[in-house]
C-alpha cells in the first residue's frame, strides 16, 4: 500500500501561451470533398426548384379546344385575344380566361377561318400579339443549359480553393509555429508579482529585464548581455511563467515555441523553422525566444540515430548558428527550459550560447505560502482558513501542485453547496492531490479491512518509535487512489539533505506494514507490493548512488538515468558481475536489518500497535491529535518539533 511520502518531483503544468502568427492551412481529405459534393448537389436541387417554380407560374389557365374557342367568337362571348407564340389566351365576357393553341405554321385568322369565324366577328375581338421579351423570358430558356454550367463552375471553383489551400500549406511547411505574446497585450502579460516564490531565480533574471530596457548602459561600458538563459528545475516549478515574466517586465516581444515543434518526419523543416522564428524575433527586437522542453530537440549528438541526416541534429546545428550568430546590440534573448539538463549538448552549454543558467528550486514553507496567496486571491475564503498550516502539510509541492491544490479546495467547496472555501477543504485537497480521490465504492470486506487496518497500524508505529522517522500526521484505511489505506507522515521542516539514518529508519518504516500482516496474520498479502518497491529502490540507491554502503564504499556505480520506473536498474552496467553481486548482497542486508527492526518494534509496543489498529476498523480514519493522545496512553513518546531541529 503506498505511502504518502511527499512527491520529490511533482508533475507541472505549462502556462498558456496567446497568439499565432499564422494559422494553420486546412488539409484535403476525402470526407471534406465528400462534403463538397454535397453541398454542389444541393445547390443544384435548390436552382432546379426555382426553374420549376417560375416555370409553374407562366402555366396557362384551362385549355379549350380551337372549335371551342371559334364557337366563341361566332356567338360574342369573348371581348380579347391575346397570342404568344402558338397559345391563345381569350377572355371571356364573364371574366374567364382560357387558353387553346394553334398550329404552328398557320396563322390566328386562318385558323379561325376554317373554323368558320368570318372576318367581321373576328374584328370585333380585341386582338394583342405579345412577343416574348425580358429577364425572367430569357431565364426561363436558359435554364436548362445554365443551371449545369453554374453547378460545375462552383464545383470547380471549390475545388480549386482547396488546391490552392494545399499549395499554402506546403510552402508554409517550414515557417516557425511559434506563439506572439505582444508587449500591449494587457491579457496575457505577467510580471514578477504574479510569480511568488523563486527570490533568487528573479534575481539573477533581472538583469535580463534590465539589458532590455536599458541596453546602452551595458553596451557603453563594453558589457554583453549573456545570448542564452537556461532555466533548470523540477516540472512545475515555474519556469515557462518566469520567462514570461521577463517579457511582461521589458514590455518586449516574447516568442515561445515548444522544442518538440521543430522535428517533422521532413529532413531540414526543424533547420527551416529555427532560421525563421529567429528572423522573426531580430524583427521585432527587442523581444524574447523561449524554447520549453529544449532537450527535445537538443540532446547530446554522436549516438549514431538517424544517420547523418537526422532531423533532430541538423535543428540543432541550426540553432547553435542562429545563437552564435547574434550581435551583442542586437537586443533578442534566448530562453530555454527543461527539467534534464544533463542530456544536452555541450554546445548548447558553452559560453556564448546557453552561458547563463538558473535553478528554480521547489519552494520551501514561506514560498509555499506566498504562492498559495497568489492562487486563492480571487477565490472567496472562509475566516477558518490558514495558509501557514497548507504550507507546513505540503512539503516537496511544486507551484503546480499548490495551484492544483487550490483549484480542488474550490471544487470541493462547489460541490457540496458552499459558496466560501474552508480550512477543511483544503485539507482534503491536500490528500486528493498527494493520493489521488476517495474511492467510496471501493468496500472492503471485514477480513481485508481487519488486515489493512493492522498494515496501516505498523507503519505508523514503527514511523511514531523510531527517532529519524517523520511523524505520523493520519492514518486511513480509505481507500485513496491505488492504494487501499495510507499512512500520512510530514516532516517537521523542509529539508534538502537526508542522512544515512533518516534512510534506515524510512526503509524500516515502509516495511512495517509487511511486518504487521505476518505478525498478525501468519500470511502475506499483495498490499506490500508498493512498499516492498519503493524500500527496495531506496536501498539499492543508498549502496549504488549515495556511497552509504561500508562494504561497497563511496563509489557511485549507478545514475539516476539508468534505472526504470520501478527504480531497478536498466540498459548497461559500469561494473563487474561481481561487485553486481556484492551490491544484491548489501540491498539485501539493509532490507533484512530494517525488517528485523521494525518486527522488534511491533513486538516492544504491540499493545499501542493494536490499538490503533482497533481504532482504524471502529473509525476508519484517525487524525494527528487522536493519534498521538492513544501513543501517550500506551507509554510511546510522542515527537516534538524541538527534537529535529
Amino acid at each position: 500500500m503506498p505511502r504518502n511520502n511527499p512527491k520529490m518531483s511533482p508533475n507541472g503544468s505549462k502556462q498558456g501561451r496567446s497568439g499565432g502568427r499564422q494559422p494553420k492551412a486546412p488539409r484535403p481529405s476525402r470526407w471534406h470533398f465528400l462534403n463538397i459534393l454535397a453541398t454542389v448537389i444541393l445547390v443544384f436541387l435548390l436552382l432546379s426548384s426555382i426553374y420549376a417554380e417560375f416555370a409553374s407560374q407562366t402555366a396557362p389557365a384551362p385549355t379549350v379546344s380551337l372549335s371551342a374557342l371559334a364557337d366563341g367568337l361566332k356567338q360574342g362571348t369573348i371581348k380579347s385575344l391575346s397570342l404568344q407564340d402558338s397559345t391563345i389566351t381569350a377572355t371571356y365576357a364573364d371574366k374567364s380566361v382560357k387558353t387553346a393553341q394553334k398550329e404552328a405554321d398557320a396563322s390566328l385568322t386562318d385558323s379561325m377561318t376554317r373554323l368558320g369565324v368570318t372576318p367581321a366577328e373576328l374584328s370585333a375581338v380585341s386582338l394583342t400579339v405579345v412577343q416574348p421579351s425580358g429577364w425572367l423570358y430569357w431565364t426561363v430558356q436558359l435554364a436548362p443549359f445554365l443551371v449545369p454550367l453554374l453547378a460545375l463552375g462552383i464545383f470547380i471553383w471549390l475545388i480549386s480553393r482547396q488546391m490552392r489551400g494545399a499549395g499554402v500549406a506546403a510552402l508554409s511547411f517550414g515557417q516557425s509555429k511559434a506563439r506572439l505574446t505582444l508587449p500591449e497585450d494587457q491579457k496575457q502579460r505577467i510580471t514578477f508579482k504574479n510569480v511568488a516564490g523563486a527570490k533568487e531565480a528573479k534575481q539573477e533574471l533581472s538583469e535580463i529585464v534590465d539589458f532590455l530596457r536599458n541596453p546602452k548602459k551595458f553596451i557603453d561600458i563594453g558589457a554583453e548581455i549573456p545570448k542564452g538563459v537556461l532555466l533548470m528545475g523540477a516540472p512545475g516549478t515555474g519556469k515557462t511563467l518566469l520567462a514570461r515574466a521577463v517579457a511582461g517586465e521589458a514590455g518586449v516581444a516574447f516568442f515561445s515555441i515548444s522544442g518538440s515543434e521543430f522535428v517533422e518526419m521532413f529532413v531540414g523543416v526543424g533547420a527551416s523553422r529555427v532560421r525563421d522564428l529567429f528572423k522573426m524575433a531580430k524583427e521585432a527586437a527587442p523581444a524574447i525566444v523561449f524554447v520549453d522542453e529544449i532537450d527535445a530537440v537538443g540532446r547530446a549528438r554522436g549516438g549514431g540515430w538517424g544517420g547523418g541526416n537526422d532531423e533532430r541534429e541538423q535543428t540543432l546545428n541550426q540553432i547553435l548558428v542562429e545563437m552564435d550568430g547574434f550581435e551583442p546590440n542586437e537586443k533578442v534573448i534566448v530562453m530555454a527550459a527543461t527539467n534534464r539538463p544533463d542530456v544536452l549538448d555541450p554546445a548548447l552549454l558553452r559560453p556564448g550560447r546557453f552561458d547563463r543558467r538558473v535553478t528554480i528550486d521547489l519552494p520551501d514553507r514561506n514560498d509555499r505560502e506566498e504562492i498559495m496567496k497568489v492562487h486563492v486571491s480571487k477565490k472567496q475564503l472562509a475566516e477558518d482558513v490558514n495558509l501557514h498550516v497548507v504550507a507546513e502539510r505540503t512539503p516537496g509541492f511544486s507551484g503546480a501542485d499548490l495551484a492544483s491544490l487550490a483549484n480542488e479546495a474550490a471544487i470541493l467547496a462547489a460541490r457540496e453547496g458552499r459558496a466560501v472555501i474552508g480550512q477543511f477543504d483544503f485539507i482534503r485537497s491536500i490528500e486528493k492531490v498527494m493520493l489521488g480521490p476517495e474511492r467510496k465504492s471501493h468496500v472492503l470486506s471485514p477480513h481485508e479491512k481487519e488486515i489493512t487496518a493492522y498494515h496501516e497500524a505498523g507503519h505508523a508505529i514503527v514511523a511514531s518509535v523510531l527517532p529519524h522517522a517523520d511523524p505520523v500526521h493520519k492514518i486511513s484505511i480509505i481507500s485513496r487512489g491505488r492504494a487501499a489505506g495510507y499512512t500520512l507522515k510530514l516532516p517537521f521542516e523542509d529539508r534538502k539533505l537526508q542522512s544515512r539514518k533518516e534512510f534506515l529508519d524510512d526503509i524500516a518504516m515502509s516495511l512495517g506494514g509487511y511486518v504487521a500482516e505476518r505478525m498478525m496474520f501468519d500470511d502475506m498479502t499483495t498490499g506490500a507490493s508498493n512498499d516492498l518497491q519503493v524500500s527496495t529502490a531506496l536501498a539499492r540507491d543508498m549502496v549504488t548512488r549515495y556511497g552509504m554502503s561500508e562494504k561497497i564504499g563511496p563509489v557511485a556505480l549507478e545514475g539516476a538515468q539508468s534505472r526504470n520506473m520501478f527504480g531497478m536498474p536498466s540498459g548497461e552496467r559500469d561494473y563487474s558481475e561481481k561487485i553486481a553481486a556484492e551490491i544484491d548482497a548489501e540491498v539485501t542486508r539493509i532490507m533484512t536489518e530494517a525488517r528485523t527492526k521494525a518486527e522488534e518494534t511491533l513486538k516492544k509496543h504491540q499493545a499501542a500497535f493494536e490499538v490503533v489498529a482497533k481504532t482504524l476498523i471502529e473509525k476508519e480514519t484517525i487524525e494527528r491529535e487522536e493519534y498521538e493522545a492513544l501513543l501517550a496512553a500506551n507509554g510511546i513518546v510522542v515527537k516534538k518539533q524541538q527534537a529535529t531541529a
